[in-house]
């Protein structure tokens, strides 16, 4: 149990300072929540939709390999899938929000860059190479998205702990405290008053005697 302070008026000054900064903290993580939530709800929309269309693409781009596979044979389709540089430089940024760090990764290129020979190969193979690249832009989309919905909502729940302890712990225990310091000195204050009021009295008495 913490211990009460010395109901002086010093110590009453410093809880109604405490409790301002208290409020004034509590205020600023409040806003700083609402941003977050608005800015998670966002990031959540975002990977629903990405992830509707990574289901898409995949879906599409399976189909036009197996049409590649039939067309040019597996091997020959492997062969070309060797060709294929792979994608190594993927630049990731970061980017502050309300001090929660939000990656920020370049969209990967999704145009036909040649890479193997024409000759040999057909459009399916084209298409093929096309719609994975699209399936890797999207994949690289929904990593960052979901890193950024993870982020959040772990400092949403930090946030949110802070906000209840100030609200429900430290504001009501200082002005519990201040409200006892204030009753004990404006008892004293009373006191103090009647007994001038009857060092008055009896000052008065004797005067009269």
């Amino acid at each position: 149990m913490a211990k009460k302070m010395a109901p002086t008026r010093g110590n009453l000054v410093k809880l109604q300072k405490s409790m301002e900064q208290a409020q004034s903290g509590h205020d600023l993580l409040e806003q700083k929540r609402q941003v977050l939530m608005m800015e998670l709800v966002r990031h959540i929309d975002s990977a629903r939709t990405i992830q509707k269309d990574v289901s898409i693409i995949f879906e599409k781009a399976y189909r036009a390999l197996q049409i590649a596979n039939v067309s040019l044979g597996i091997d020959t389709v492997e062969d070309i899938a060797h060709s294929v540089p792979l994608t190594e430089k993927i630049v990731v940024r970061l980017r502050s929000v309300m001090g929660v760090e939000i990656p920020d990764i370049d969209r990967i290129d999704v145009t036909l860059k040649p890479s193997y020979s024409f000759n040999g190969s057909e459009c399916s193979m084209d298409d093929a190479y096309l719609s994975f690249r699209k399936v890797l832009r999207l994949l690289v989309e929904l990593a960052e998205v979901e890193t950024s919905v993870y982020r959040l909502a772990v400092q949403i729940r930090k946030t949110h702990r802070r906000v209840n302890a100030l609200e429900k712990v430290v504001i009501p225990s200082n002005r519990a405290e201040a409200i006892f310091i204030n009753s004990v000195l404006e008892e004293g204050d009373r006191e103090d008053f009647v007994r001038m009021k009857m060092s008055k009295a009896n000052r008065e008495s004797k005067d009269a005697d």
